[in-house]
């Protein structure tokens, strides 16, 4: 988003604009603030955590609550690039696919330019998708690896026209009408399909689908791990392990998962899954209220030191 919101300084942008599930608003917000300029956002009504806009909120973007889904919210925003004049910072922006570049730049830098066999990652709007085969083919040339990783695009069940359109090997482009708990990958018309196939094609990729309860379970144990993410960020974790599952991914390969959400984007979600989910799902940290007395504390602690709860 940085190197969008510069571009829009250098060509002396009057105001910039997104249509957004919830993270792209809050970053755009962000970065428009510091570079002083007027940000409209555009967000579906009801389908945004409260996590990310209290953010876009905060930072002082103009937010735009649309009666419809994000399709609807990009249409908007697109036709208000082409007739109203603002510029538009959605990942179809190439200098947005640029910038998303670095994540993989960066993540091949750590691994010291050896490249793993996989890269996974959640798949909205597919613009990361795009931006990870464009740096991946880079690379390639530059002589900064020798071999390409395989991407694997995971997709919410509820919101996978792009993992449909894989299953027929790309020859339609499916829509659908998106619904997931996972909602900054609530999409049914993905914009960067065309990048996004070329990037699956030419690393011997592998678009997927997994379900909300594997999406959730999957979160639970990341942020049990002391590092957290929002759901769509699971996504990777859960396309992992069914790929592992499936015998795609070999016991010895080396696997990045790209989590690309803070856990306390989507807070509801969170505290939905531990205590109010019934049945309680197998790893549901519930609260236990307890009466004032160190004894009570006691027996949880014991609990606790016998596994159970």
């Amino acid at each position: 988003m940085t190197v969008a919101v510069t571009q829009a300084r250098r060509i002396g942008a009057t105001a910039v604009a997104c249509a957004s599930t919830g993270n792209t608003s809050a970053s755009l917000a962000a970065y428009a603030a510091l570079a002083g300029l007027p940000a409209l956002v555009l967000v579906p009504q009801g389908q945004v955590s409260l996590g990310k806009l209290a953010q876009t909120l905060a930072y002082g973007a103009r937010t735009l609550l649309v009666r419809g889904d994000f399709d609807d919210c990009l249409r908007l925003t697109r036709d208000a690039a082409d007739r109203l004049g603002v510029y538009l910072a959605n990942s179809i922006n190439p200098y947005r696919i640029a910038g998303q570049k670095t994540i993989i730049l960066e993540m091949l830098q750590q691994l010291g330019w050896q490249a793993p066999d996989w890269i996974v990652l959640p798949a909205g709007n597919l613009g990361n998708t795009s931006a990870f085969g464009a740096a991946l083919r880079e690379a390639l040339q530059l002589g900064l690896i020798d071999r390409a990783p395989r991407l694997a695009a995971v997709q919410a069940s509820g919101a996978a026209p792009f993992a449909a359109s894989f299953r027929d090997d790309f020859r339609e482009r499916h829509t659908v009408r998106a619904e997931t708990a996972a909602t900054a990958i609530r999409i049914g018309d993905p914009a960067s399909y065309a990048r996004a196939v070329r990037a699956i094609r030419e690393t011997n990729g592998v678009v997927l689908d997994v379900t909300d309860a594997e999406i959730l379970d999957a979160k639970a144990v990341v942020d049990a791990s002391g590092v957290g993410c929002e759901p769509a960020s699971a996504a990777s974790v859960a396309g992992v392990r069914t790929l592992a599952a499936r015998g795609m991914i070999k016991r010895d390969e080396v696997v990045v998962a790209v989590l690309t959400g803070h856990i306390l984007k989507d807070p509801g979600i969170l505290l939905q899954y531990h205590r109010e989910t019934e049945p309680a799902p197998a790893l549901a940290n519930r609260p236990l209220e307890i009466d004032a007395d160190l004894g009570a504390v006691e027996r949880v602690l014991a609990a606790a030191a016998r596994g159970t709860r």
